[in-house]
């Protein structure tokens, strides 16, 4: 389908995200698959422990991101897709997509899957689950180990840490700005190939 207009991107980027997450379930064990409930993706509230801990970790790649944009002297709040109504941080939200599953995905499935993670580490409050302390604890070091971890940029072909990924992304993009990018290449993993509309 080609995207004529941002209302077609959204479109497009809703169904797929419909369809990732209606199979998310099948990347954790079926151990892990049989103590949980989810039926999709709900975020305020989250109403079961996949979601809760799925929000506290893009909570936590968000936080890195902005970082990230105001290190380079961008403003987190002027995006390109996202909007910064209610005073959003629309930049950071932008670079989120391509990290959220090299790194925020990918520390969830993997809390649940090495035991982290389990359903007794949430509770349920009026409807909402969340995070108990313990749980909290593991995450945030399950997303340290991951931000920490290195791999091949596929731009510029050196290794970097994931974390140290987010601000040179954020450096293609004031490239783009500054004229001295001709065009914005998103981090890439498993030989995809993807850039945004940014240019």
């Amino acid at each position: 389908m080609a995207a004529t207009s941002i209302d077609d991107v959204f479109g497009v980027e809703g169904d797929a995200a419909a369809r990732y997450f209606a199979a998310f379930p099948t990347m954790l064990s079926s151990a892990v698959r049989d103590t949980l409930t989810f039926t999709g993706r709900t975020r305020r509230p989250a109403t079961d422990p996949l979601n809760a801990a799925l929000n506290f970790a893009y909570g936590m790649l968000l936080s890195d991101l902005i970082r990230a944009v105001v290190t380079c002297g961008l403003d987190p709040h002027a995006g390109f897709l996202h909007s910064s109504g209610r005073n959003k941080p629309a930049l950071a939200l932008d670079l989120c997509e391509e990290f959220r599953t090299p790194v925020a995905e990918s520390v969830v499935i993997g809390a649940f899957n090495n035991g982290e993670l389990k359903d007794t580490s949430f509770s349920t409050v009026t409807g909402a689950a969340r995070l108990r302390d313990s749980a909290r604890s593991a995450l945030i070091s399950a997303y340290e180990r991951r931000v920490a971890t290195p791999f091949r940029h596929p731009t510029f072909g050196y290794t970097v840490t994931w974390r140290r990924a987010m601000e040179i992304q954020a450096r293609l993009v004031l490239g783009v700005l500054d004229g001295t990018q001709q065009r914005y290449k998103g981090v890439t993993i498993r030989g995809a190939t993807r850039s945004t509309g940014i240019c």
